[in-house]
């Protein structure tokens, strides 16, 4: 088990949140469910807690009611390695939920996610700061990050 795992607390959405972070990405899996039994505030054989691994990363999930909704000030990170990636995180999870600026979102479960090309980073570290500058520039105009618009503007075009 890793050190630090991500906690997510859902009202009582746990299970399909859970499962539809699955089938989003290719490399990952349910590693434990747990449901409640007669005790608990759901009914039992709802979901209590679960855990399940995106790419490596373990993440628990609980349903507690609805007393800590999500917000902005917490989301998940991923650093994509093409824009065939970006695309189609974008697409899925967004589908019910809310694009937002610079590469973040809401999913339908109101978690935040930020879906970022690596050739972002890339971008902005290299070059004079004018190049940062425009790349900058050229990414709050965006929701989803077009990696060609921004080398477009990197290169000053």
């Amino acid at each position: 088990m890793q050190k630090i795992t991500p906690f997510l607390w859902f009202n009582d959405k746990a299970e399909e949140a859970m499962n539809f972070y699955v089938s989003t990405f290719k490399n990952a899996k349910i590693l434990n469910v747990s449901r409640y039994g007669e005790v608990g505030p759901l009914p039992a054989g709802t979901v209590m807690i679960a855990n399940f691994e995106i790419n490596g990363q373990e993440i628990m999930v609980l349903n507690g009611g609805p007393f800590f909704p999500f917000t902005e000030a917490f989301s998940l990170f991923v650093n994509c390695d093409s824009q065939q990636e970006v695309d189609e995180l974008w697409e899925k999870l967004t589908d019910g939920g809310e694009p937002a600026q610079c590469g973040w979102l809401k999913d339908r479960y109101g978690l935040s996610w930020q879906i970022v090309p690596s050739a972002l980073g890339k971008l902005m570290g290299s070059g004079t700061p004018q190049h940062s500058q425009r790349v900058m520039e050229s990414m709050l105009k965006m929701n989803k990050i077009d990696v060609p618009t921004l080398q477009r503007a990197f290169d000053g075009q």
